[in-house]
């Protein structure tokens, strides 16, 4: 096995970051988030199955007049993030295959209520046109009021939820 190396440093990797996000102003015109990657990708599931319900779709049409998921950058951008955190992980001696949960909570338990807490980040994302990487980088770069309490309201939520979900973990 190999030696873990420790983690870096938070505050080089925002200052990091926002150059990043900086550097995705620049040359895209637009700001850092996931969710458009995977409505790409759901429009594209969609055209597949019913390419006239989906061109009679008003969101899913944005996005397949705009090319599909190849020529969304998000996408890759998704791709990128994937690969970058598996090299991290790899580099760093921090790579396994591994379910985090507590002793009181059973594999099935912690893969069910991921999948939910997904689907219902999902369709917040959905709803809030953007997901909480957007409202956060994006929306809180650009000082927008709907973002920041995006995020202090999933900061309360966050914090309510795990008072409930505690004993899980004991």
């Amino acid at each position: 096995m190999r030696i873990q190396r420790p983690y870096a440093n938070p505050y080089w990797c925002g200052a990091a970051l926002g150059l990043v996000l900086l550097g995705a102003y620049a040359l895209a015109g637009r700001g850092l988030g996931a969710s458009g990657a995977f409505a790409s990708g759901a429009s594209a599931l969609a055209g597949a199955a019913s390419p006239e319900g989906a061109a009679a779709n008003a969101y899913f049409a944005g996005y397949l007049a705009s090319g599909g998921p190849a020529n969304d950058w998000l996408v890759f951008e998704i791709f990128g993030v994937v690969i970058g955190g598996l090299a991290s992980a790899w580099l760093s001696g921090r790579f396994r295959i591994a379910m985090d949960r507590g002793p009181a909570a059973a594999p099935r338990l912690r893969l069910a209520a991921a999948a939910a807490g997904g689907a219902i980040m999902g369709l917040g994302a959905v709803l809030a046109r953007g997901c909480t990487s957007g409202q956060a980088l994006t929306g809180g770069a650009l000082l927008s009021l709907g973002s920041w309490l995006f995020m202090a309201a999933l900061f309360v939520a966050g914090f309510a939820a795990a008072q409930m979900l505690k004993r899980l973990w004991r």
